[in-house]
């Protein structure tokens, strides 16, 4: 299959990704243990911090800086009563991420723990803490996206050339294997007991800021659909091969692969509300524009009575996964 070069206009849309995890733990504990927070209860500041687990990531798309982060922060405070007891503790943030801190999706959640015998004095400063030092937290956590881009972006150089350095998108080898192993459509396997179910069609759209061929590869290729679903997957993307999504939440096979344009798959949520051994067909399309790719995902065979339910999982897993990465929000 021949391939048309991208202009000029659209060939920064492809990733550019830089890894900056251990630049941000060192960020995080320098700025967090500069905070004191002081009141009538007495004061405290943050004595040491730790990222165990997550990573930051710097990408560029279209000529514009995404922050993708998603990470667990650790911290142990101390401070003084207004009597002169010293007071100490921790505190655990299972997710300091861009969603939460750009998006809004949702608040920050806060797990406190007391190391100190409580008396009327501590319990009043254990209380001030737990009012005060959020604020002063998410203030930080508020500058963190900036700093990332004014210490980072300049590494990401925006070239009007096609460039994928540095990115996890397919190569162009992989992608023409994929359209020759694409070039013939494997009929779907028939499904089993299907005549006993009454089933219905999910439709729902949504555009996002990235080209038609780094939107396919990030729903085919095994090692880019993580940054998305934020749990394992398999995929071989061939037809005829078997995929699994959500660390194993969704399941089926390749039917055929268009690359940039179409992907035919079967599709099984393995839940119990989902029929046994019953599959239905998911058809995803790819329409570019000059700024965006509008995807459509057409999901044939739903069961009767789970329209709700299968709308929200296309919503919640699928669109607001790939806009959790900055495909709908960019800074």
């Amino acid at each position: 299959m021949s391939k048309t070069a991208m202009p000029s206009s659209t060939a920064n849309w492809h990733w550019k990704n830089k890894n900056v995890t251990p630049w941000a733990k060192e960020w995080f504990q320098r700025e967090l243990t500069a905070i004191v927070i002081e009141g009538t209860e007495g004061n405290v500041a943050i004595s040491s911090v730790r990222i165990d687990e997550g990573d930051v990531e710097l990408g560029q798309r279209k000529s514009k800086l995404i922050t993708i982060y998603d990470i667990q922060i650790r911290l142990d405070w101390q401070g003084a009563t207004s009597d002169g007891t010293d007071v100490v503790g921790k505190l655990s943030i299972p997710e300091v991420s861009h969603e939460i801190t750009l998006d809004k999706l949702s608040d920050y959640v806060y797990n406190w723990t007391l190391d100190t015998t409580s008396s009327p004095a501590v319990n009043a400063l254990f209380a001030f803490v737990k009012t005060r030092l959020p604020s002063a937290l998410e203030a930080k956590f508020a500058e963190f996206p900036a700093a990332l881009i004014d210490t980072h972006g300049k590494d990401l150089t925006v070239s009007g050339e096609s460039s994928r350095t540095g990115t996890p998108a397919l190569s162009m080898d992989a992608v023409a294997a994929t359209a020759t192993s694409a070039s013939t459509t494997v009929p779907k396997p028939a499904p089993v007991k299907q005549s006993q179910l009454n089933t219905s069609s999910v439709v729902k759209e949504a555009t996002f800021m990235a080209a038609s061929d780094d939107l396919f590869g990030l729903f085919t290729d095994e090692k880019r659909i993580p940054l998305w679903t934020r749990a394992p997957a398999q995929s071989a993307a061939q037809a005829d091969t078997e995929y699994s999504l959500f660390g194993g939440g969704v399941k089926g096979k390749y039917v055929s692969l268009t690359p940039g344009k179409e992907i035919v798959q079967t599709w099984a949520l393995q839940s119990p509300t989902w029929p046994s051994e019953h599959f239905a067909t998911l058809t995803t399309t790819f329409e570019q524009s000059s700024d965006s790719t509008k995807v459509r995902f057409t999901l044939d065979g739903v069961p009767k009575g789970m329209e709700e339910e299968i709308t929200r999982n296309l919503e919640g897993y699928y669109i607001h996964g790939l806009k959790s990465i900055g495909l709908g929000t960019v800074l």
